[in-house]
């Protein structure tokens, strides 16, 4: 054996002195005893002043030399393995050698263990390159996807399906694994959250391959960007520039990895990568890519979904409407089987965005009447009431009090008074801020209702009376309720009467209205004239009563 020059030499790691006798260092590492055998006089401390370790591992390496005993643990089996090739500490070099004891801790304690391999992996992080080469990161994430395979399980509890209608203690696929459970009672998964998102997205990509049952990846997915993605705000201004595009790398890889299946992610997680990838200025795949997963599950979706904040500094309008439009044209592209109830849900929602968006001040009457025109096709064919259209309008026309006669009945023109409930028209009846042109067709609309249900109710009391009128003959009797039938008869008459008149008077009033408007000039006046007249002779109000629908600010809205 060759003999070295005797004495000490002092290697610094990362600033931190380590005094250590050349003869035992070159014993057990080849590289050093290399180093030594060709320049004797070698500086160790200045050829091994760049060594891949931090403190801690390079002390083991120090007590490994001076034969003392090893506290290795999964945090540190890792860069211990990286540091001991590459000192070249092997078993050719030197028997009982520091790399084979960590390689064989590495597979007898890390290997077997979803919570160890998942601990050893994210330790892997401070020496990527060297354990990468050594075939480390491989063989962890190997084992980790073999126990996702058997155990899907270690992944996390999947996102529940809101359309399920199976009790959470009768599904299979929702409950804890009960063999685990038993016999480890305080044994909890290491979550694969912890790890980089360039560990991560590699185990990811593996399992999908592997066929890992989606609603398990979905959920791992789910909880690593709710960790990476949203942390922080948005707003650019205290968040560094690192940290943006550290979040836009994780909405953009967990989009494309997540899987294509209807339902397994909530809208509502949906709704905020996409409003993330906005401000962060995600690529437009990923922003594309968000709108097309919400559009096939819109009907799953709540208003607070669609509310997608307006970025830039020219920004029109609170909420991206342009989104919404692109969303609801998702929906129906992906939904071909005439899902009826989903369409009606679809249509309650478009309603109740658009009274949403109604009040913003700076929504335009053009966008608001493409809105509209978007939230009166979704309600085609579902014979739901107009009632939540009229509220957005009404909203919108508190709101835009400039609005000139033409612009108020642009923003009506979407309005399906046969569909408005009677309760509506009531309130449409005595609203200042609709047109007048639309007041009269809420008054015939109305007057209509009347003349049916007057209708149907005698209709009614004359088949009660047939009926009556049979029993009694087949029991011999002769008296009939005439009386009691004759008052019924005159009361229909009389309401009869009322609605020709009501019909008469708005008759009159629609060509007081066309007169009005060939004046010219004068039309100002004689529609506020015409609007007192025609309230009161529908009884809208009298001369004690204030014509303003605001009188009662807390009712106002009945729908």
């Amino acid at each position: 054996m060759s003999t070295y020059p005797s004495g000490e030499v002092q290697i610094h790691v990362r600033g931190i002195p380590f005094v250590l006798n050349r003869e035992l260092l070159a014993l057990r590492s080849s590289r050093v005893a290399a180093l030594l055998k060709e320049n004797p006089c070698q500086d160790l401390s200045y050829v091994l002043r760049d060594i891949p370790a931090d403190p801690e591992t390079f002390e083991l390496v120090v007590r490994f030399c001076r034969g003392f005993e090893l506290n290795l643990s999964t945090d540190n089996i890792v860069p211990l393995c990286c540091l001991a090739h590459y000192l070249g500490m092997t078993e050719s070099h030197s028997v009982d050698n520091l790399l084979k004891k960590a390689l064989t801790l590495f597979g007898e304690r890390v290997l077997p263990s979803w919570n160890e391999s998942v601990k050893a992996l994210r330790a892997s992080e401070k020496v990527a390159k060297q354990a990468m080469h050594l075939g480390l990161v491989d063989a962890c994430l190997e084992s980790i996807i073999g126990k996702a395979l058997a155990d899907p399980h270690l992944l996390g509890q999947p996102i529940r399906p809101w359309t399920s209608g199976v009790d959470i203690e009768d599904d299979e696929d929702y409950k804890p694994n009960v063999r685990r459970r038993l016999f480890v009672i305080d044994w909890e998964s290491e979550s694969l959250s912890t790890l980089s998102l360039r560990l991560y997205t590699p185990i990811i990509d593996a399992m999908v391959k592997h066929k890992v049952p989606s609603q398990y990846v979905a959920a791992s997915l789910c909880e690593y960007v709710k960790k990476w993605g949203f942390s922080g705000n948005t707003g650019g201004g205290e968040t560094s520039i690192y940290k943006r595009n550290a979040q836009r790398e994780v909405i953009e890889a967990v989009e494309r990895l997540l899987p294509r299946e209807r339902g397994l992610v909530p809208c509502s997680l949906l709704s905020e990568m996409l409003r993330f990838s906005v401000s962060l200025e995600a690529s437009s795949d990923c922003k594309n890519g968000l709108e097309i997963r919400i559009g096939t599950q819109l009907d799953q979706a709540t208003v607070e979904d669609l509310l997608i904040p307006s970025q830039g500094y020219a920004k029109e309008t609170q909420y991206d409407t342009e989104c919404v439009r692109r969303i609801l044209k998702n929906f129906y592209r992906n939904n071909t089987s005439l899902d009826i109830p989903g369409i009606i849900k679809v249509s309650e929602l478009m309603e109740e965005f658009l009274v949403e968006v109604a009040s913003d001040i700076d929504l335009r009457i053009s966008t608001f009447v493409s809105l509209a025109e978007m939230a009166a096709v979704t309600s085609r064919g579902t014979r739901r009431s107009s009632d939540g259209m009229y509220r957005a309008i009404d909203i919108y026309l508190d709101k835009h009090k400039h609005l000139t006669e033409a612009e108020r009945e642009e923003a009506c023109q979407m309005l399906d008074y046969q569909r408005m409930s009677p309760e509506a028209l009531e309130h449409a009846a005595r609203n200042e801020r609709l047109p007048l042109r639309v007041v009269v067709q809420v008054l015939f609309v109305g007057q209509l209702q009347l003349r049916e249900t007057i209708t149907r109710k005698a209709e009614a009391e004359e088949e009660e009376e047939e009926d009556e009128e049979e029993e009694e003959e087949e029991g011999g009797g002769v008296e009939l309720g005439c009386s009691e039938g004759g008052g019924v008869r005159r009361e229909m008459e009389k309401m009869g009467s009322k609605v020709m008149e009501l019909e008469r008077e708005c008759h009159v009033m629609r060509k007081e209205i066309e007169k009005g408007k060939s004046i010219g000039g004068k039309q100002m006046k004689g529609g506020v004239s015409m609007w007192k007249t025609m309230k009161r002779k529908f009884g809208c109000i009298s001369s004690k009563h204030n014509s303003s629908c605001q009188v009662n600010k807390k009712r106002a809205h009945p729908i």
